[in-house]
């Protein structure tokens, strides 16, 4: 049961706060030294600057502890020398490469397909484990370009021309793709240019799309 301070036990922490370390308080006035921390912040009390000079306090002077500590230009003894595994900790270690757990029963070699939620028809092309898993992947309509035109210039990107998007590989053909820039990709995409009714049946419209996506994939599955 939490005890209320009284008037003479708040007059005895007033006077031992500034030059006393808070557990030699709590054993004076039998309280946590929790409650002399909490008391002595209520009444805005303060260690003096002698606490803080004198061993009491904790704190380190420049002298205290000066033989374990390390000095400037030391080299320590096992500089340059591996750590191997000990024991058996080895066994659990994981190695480059290695994969378990949802990793391994999601992984797809390279070459693979999928279509992603906005319906683009995406390979995998590497497994390297330095790159973010969703790098892995490259649109199709990509490669169908680079393979022709060499690599995609800086701000600009491939797409279907208006009509064309399929999730088909074999129907991915350079006739039905362009090179634009972002800019202009970014104002072809945006919907604020159309009438509030014609933007929601577009919106709809993807919805579709994604759903007869996943049906596509989940038969192919």
């Amino acid at each position: 049961m939490r005890r209320p301070w009284t008037q003479c036990e708040i007059d005895t922490l007033t006077k031992l706060y500034p030059d006393k370390a808070a557990k030699a308080i709590s054993l004076v006035l039998d309280r946590s030294v929790r409650s002399i921390y909490s008391m002595g912040k209520q009444h805005s009390l303060k260690k003096s600057d002698t606490f803080f000079a004198s061993p009491a306090s904790g704190r380190l002077d420049g002298v205290r502890g000066e033989s374990g500590r390390f000095k400037p230009g030391l080299t320590p003894w096992n500089k340059g020398q591996a750590h191997p595994s000990r024991g058996r900790s080895a066994e659990t270690q994981f190695k480059k490469g290695e994969m378990s757990g949802a990793a391994q029963h999601n992984y797809v070699p390279i070459g693979s397909t999928r279509i992603t939620r906005d319906g683009s028809l995406e390979r995998k092309v590497t497994d390297d484990p330095d790159l973010y898993p969703a790098k892995r992947w490259v649109p199709v309509a990509r490669l169908v370009w680079e393979a022709t035109h060499g690599p995609i210039p800086d701000k600009q990107v491939v797409r279907f021309l208006p009509g064309m998007q399929t999730t088909v590989e074999d129907e991915i053909t350079l006739d039905k793709l362009e090179c634009i820039s972002l800019a202009e990709n970014m104002r072809r995409n945006t919907l604020h240019r159309y009438p509030k009714e014609i933007a929601l049946a577009i919106q709809m419209r993807g919805a579709l799309n994604r759903k007869i996506n996943n049906v596509e994939k989940q038969k192919h599955q």
